[in-house]
């Protein structure tokens, strides 16, 4: 009965042209997915079947360098003794035991490294006093206690 009303009475918008054609274009396209892309049923299948394998392959790729990040997150955590995180060890585990850190961030980290270690040492402390201007020490020093001096000598009246 529904079917009958509808059909007599239609939609009410379609006759204004506003997009009444809709429905034609609708049923004149293809349903195939491989008609509409211009393809064979098999070079679509084929198609589909790169599609779904190039994703898989980026997808591990791209979990790959997450571990990789993860595995250097934890050697810096480790080397300035940091609390763990359990997302980055689970992230290491769900990647495997072949992730390594990349090479390039290693060299960053081991010269990074070298530089703390040699300012850390005496004779990188020795280094920096070399480095220092003596005169400008005195300078600043003898700056400091004329300055104090005259602070005190204001607030002071036995001064």
């Amino acid at each position: 009965m529904a079917f009958l009303i509808k059909s007599m009475i239609g939609n009410p918008l379609s006759g204004i042209g506003l997009g009444g054609g809709g429905d034609k274009e609708e049923e004149a396209a293809p349903t195939d997915p491989a008609k509409a892309a211009g393809m064979t049923r098999e070079e679509y299948e084929e198609y589909q079947k790169q599609v779904v394998e190039e994703k898989m392959e980026r997808d591990a790729d791209f979990l790959h360098k997450k571990a990789e990040r993860a595995t250097l997150r934890v050697c810096l955590r480790e080397k300035y003794r940091l609390p763990k995180s359990e997302q980055d060890e689970n992230m290491i585990e769900i990647a495997g035991d072949d992730v390594d850190v990349p090479e390039e961030l290693l060299k960053m980290v081991d010269e990074d490294a070298t530089e703390e270690e040699g300012k850390d040492s005496i004779m990188g402390q020795f280094q920096n006093l070399q480095n220092m201007d003596m005169d400008q020490l005195k300078e600043k020093a003898s700056a400091t206690v004329t300055e104090l001096k005259s602070k005190a000598e204001e607030k002071c009246s036995v001064m």
